[in-house]
């Protein structure tokens, strides 16, 4: 729900930071159109902090979008109530809180094969994550009857359990 707009929001203003750095300006129009999307996706939800979270979003990309187009920034920094002008807004920097998780989503692959999802706690050991691969039933179809060589988990990306 919201918790999950907001963390998008401020992963792509981490990634477009990282790209203001390295002068992909393309880049950080994109990490612009992620926040939009997030954002426009916070509609749907009837959460009282809705607006909230919206004003704090449009904040944040009128800010990361200035340097790049100042005059319509500007002009909607202004209509929207944010202050006189947006070149003396601080600049936005994303919120540590706001991106940590607490779950993560894995593929599981059998073979290279992609069989199934897990999601699992973002502190979950190497044991339980293959407990948690090897229950998935998708998986459990794929190595019925065959003995596990090995499982190559690879951090908070995939499994792949090889037969």
């Amino acid at each position: 729900p919201l918790r999950v707009v907001r963390r998008e929001v401020h992963e792509a203003l981490h990634q477009a930071l990282y790209d203001f750095g390295r002068h992909q300006f393309n880049t950080v129009v994109s990490g612009g159109m992620k926040i939009l999307n997030a954002l426009s996706r916070s509609e749907m939800s009837e959460d009282a902090s809705v607006p909230a979270v919206r004003r704090e979003g449009l904040g944040i990309l009128l800010r990361l979008l200035s340097p790049i187009v100042p005059h319509i920034t500007h002009t909607l920094w202004r209509e929207l109530g944010y202050g006189e002008d947006v070149l003396n807004a601080a600049w936005p920097m994303p919120d540590e809180a706001a991106l940590a998780r607490s779950r993560v989503t894995l593929v599981v692959q059998v073979n290279g094969k992609l069989r199934g999802q897990i999601e699992v706690p973002v502190d979950a050991g190497r044991e339980a994550i293959e407990q948690i691969a090897q229950a998935e039933p998708n998986v459990q179809r794929f190595v019925a009857g065959k003995p596990i060589r090995k499982i190559v988990i690879v951090p908070d990306k995939l499994v792949n359990v090889v037969c």
